[in-house]
């Protein structure tokens, strides 16, 4: 899938990137898949603003995406690619043999006609989803789950992917998005493949107006605040504001935020690239 560049007729496309809808197939979602997604314009339930920055935006359905893929032996027919307003990939809709129709997210290169299916003994053929310890050692897999039978946690989002490169016992060794290198359980499912809409990363909204459609409000820079609203408020003229930090006081750029007694470190075998 290509990007779009727009003709300069207006500041707004002047360098404006968008995304082509070349790979999609059906414009309206499957009535049974979809629920009404409520928005909060960042408030909570006494009406107080919890949370800045939030509120506005087009009106959305939400579609429920089946990250568990359990209906082991079951084949499932492409039916569609569709846009998801939700979130970056696409989704794929599946019919199964079984009259079952999900929405779930379509990896990179599936057409609409073709078949998948889950289960320990299926071909790790991009699409399809079986355990860690049935997919060959290499190979590139997303919708990863972290606990077995959860659902898939790991690589959901557009273009990204995660790469088996080991297998020891009881454990799968994964170099994540990051490169981060991880353990988990090889009775997780993932399914081969990458996500779809690789070209995601490459997206430019061109004006303001667009991130007003997806529910985003304009955000205040810290330094051209108040003292009494941010650390980095206040000063002389245009001061710098002093070392980045959050409106709570907890340094940014550098400051290790993790709990240092976290479940997962004994999983975590080398930390991401800094």
């Amino acid at each position: 899938m290509a990007m779009k560049k727009l003709k300069p007729v207006t500041p707004g496309t002047r360098h404006r990137l968008s995304p082509g809808f070349d790979d999609i197939t059906e414009s309206r979602p499957e009535k049974s898949l979809v629920t009404t997604l409520k928005k909060t314009g960042g408030r909570n339930s006494e009406g107080r603003m919890t949370m800045r920055y939030i509120g506005g935006g087009h009106k959305q359905k939400l579609r429920v995406i089946d990250f568990k893929r359990d209906k082991f032996g079951v084949p499932a027919i492409v039916k569609s690619i569709e846009y998801d307003p939700t979130r970056t990939a696409r989704v794929a809709k599946l019919y199964y043999a079984d009259g079952f129709k999900t929405y779930i997210v379509a990896p990179q290169g599936i057409k609409v006609g073709q078949t998948l299916v889950s289960g320990p003994d299926v071909a790790p053929e991009v699409g399809n989803a079986l355990p860690l310890a049935k997919i060959p050692v290499g190979t590139i897999v997303h919708n990863v789950e972290i606990k077995p039978g959860k659902g898939a946690s790991i690589a959901r989002s557009a273009g990204s992917f995660v790469q088996l490169v080991a297998r020891e016992g009881e454990y799968a060794t994964l170099r994540m998005p990051s490169g981060e290198m991880r353990n988990v359980l090889v009775n997780c499912v993932a399914v081969v493949g990458a996500v779809s809409n690789a070209e995601h990363m490459n997206e430019k909204v061109g004006k303001a107006g667009r991130s007003r459609w997806r529910g985003r409000r304009p955000r205040t820079r810290p330094v051209a605040m108040n003292p009494v609203d941010h650390p980095m408020g206040g000063g002389e003229g245009r001061a710098s504001g002093g070392h980045p930090r959050s409106r709570k006081g907890l340094l940014a750029k550098g400051k290790k935020t993790r709990h240092p007694k976290k479940y997962s470190d004994g999983l975590i075998i080398a930390r991401r690239k800094k």
